[in-house]
């Protein structure tokens, strides 16, 4: 019903701003990289599904969608703006440019959950500790992996649509 719905507004507003489904399925492909790490870290607490855990499943989704389109918008941005062409230059560049800025903020963030997840048996820390288990666990996976992947996936997908897209640009809207 309503994640359904939710799916199809966020899939709506990916395409209306890359126009490309391709990339919009790169970007959502961050979200069961997360949920990979997410359920490890459920199982490894023993921890069951529950309304806490999917409030972090959630949250742990617009972390994984949000880390994914910064990664793509640099690429195309280093295209458009700096004159770099599409290549494996390009991805490099773009991959180690954003870097730095997405293992800080997990780190950041991981660092933060870590007194949730520890003292989960804490009065008062019952519904926190699911929460902090499953963004943990997701922050790992969806880190790892979208690093990896998403550089990959560009380079062999986001050829054409980054094309398609800068030449819609260029006929008088601005990227």
């Amino acid at each position: 019903g309503l994640a359904v719905i939710s799916l199809a507004l966020i899939v709506l507003v990916l395409y209306s701003r890359y126009r490309s489904m391709r990339l919009v399925s790169i970007i959502l492909l961050n979200i069961p990289l997360a949920l990979v790490g997410s359920v490890l870290a459920l199982a490894l607490f023993e921890l069951p599904l529950s309304v806490a855990s999917l409030v972090g499943f959630i949250t742990l989704a617009g972390i994984s969608v949000r880390n994914g389109i910064l990664k793509i918008s640099h690429y195309i941005n280093l295209v458009a703006h700096e004159g770099e062409p599409f290549g494996d230059a390009m991805i490099v560049r773009g991959s180690l440019e954003r870097l730095a800025p997405v293992l800080m903020t997990a780190l950041g963030a991981a660092l933060a959950l870590i007194p949730l997840m520890l003292g989960g048996q804490a009065p008062g820390k019952e519904i926190l500790h699911p929460v902090a288990v499953v963004i943990f666990g997701g922050l790992i996976s969806a880190t790892l992996l979208d690093t990896l992947l998403t550089p990959v996936l560009f380079r062999r997908y986001g050829a054409r649509p980054t094309a398609k897209l800068l030449a819609h640009h260029a006929q008088g809207t601005r990227f």
